[in-house]
């Protein structure tokens, strides 16, 4: 019983994580800020049953994407649903190299490092990542986050901040071309197009409060 009052220990990797994220010195400097889009492709919407394929993003620095700073994995398919392969492409037995769950995630974190993240309806892409650290025994992610649909929602109409906007519907409004569309990483690249729209009005209309805006959806998405 006296393994209760042990200290958990965590893989290097998590530790890693942690100690970037919390020793961040340059959220206060918004031109400074390393943001990661992201996107992940899954096998359905289910949290507990279903399981993601593929995790694309790239970073946007400087008001710039940058497109040599860019991540893509491609995950074992230990939970196969054919019905939604029609939608991201990924099959169980493609041509993609594949690895396991915890690959992925020790990959990704080196990749994150203490970037803020971005991305369309950010609690989807973030809880699945949670679950997968749930099932390594850590987590949840630390790293501060924003939404592209509460931002713009903010904008537009800030008495409605719980109305759903489309990826589709904003790259539309925003006269962003959707390439590459339902693959983790075109849209990780959309949602980083959609991002410097926004964040270019936003700065215009209510000046940059980029602190209050990652808090709220930190929230948000827990």
């Amino acid at each position: 019983m006296f393994n209760l009052f042990k200290k958990k220990k965590y893989p290097e990797y998590w530790k890693t994580y942690v100690e970037k994220v919390e020793n961040c010195k340059t959220y206060a400097n918004l031109d400074n800020i390393r943001f990661v889009a992201l996107d992940t492709e899954t096998t359905g919407f289910d949290y507990d049953n279903d399981r993601m394929l593929c995790i694309g993003a790239v970073a946007i620095k400087g008001n710039r994407i940058l497109v040599s700073d860019s991540f893509e994995v491609y995950i074992k398919q230990d939970v196969f649903n054919k019905e939604t392969v029609k939608i991201h492409g990924i099959r169980r037995n493609g041509t993609e190299v594949k690895v396991s769950e915890e690959e992925a995630i020790i990959q990704f974190l080196a990749y994150l490092d203490a970037a803020v993240i971005v991305a369309h309806h950010t609690k989807f892409d973030v809880t699945m990542i949670n679950r997968a650290l749930e099932r390594l025994n850590i987590g949840p992610l630390i790293s501060k986050q924003l939404d592209t649909n509460y931002i713009y929602k903010k904008l537009s109409c800030p008495n409605d901040l719980k109305k759903i906007a489309s990826l589709d519907e904003l790259c539309e409004r925003y006269s962003i071309k959707m390439h590459d569309r339902h693959t983790a990483s075109g849209d990780a690249l959309l949602t980083a197009q959609l991002f410097l729209k926004l964040l270019a009005k936003f700065k215009k209309n209510h000046g940059i409060n980029l602190s209050n805006l990652i808090q709220t959806n930190y929230n948000l998405s827990r």
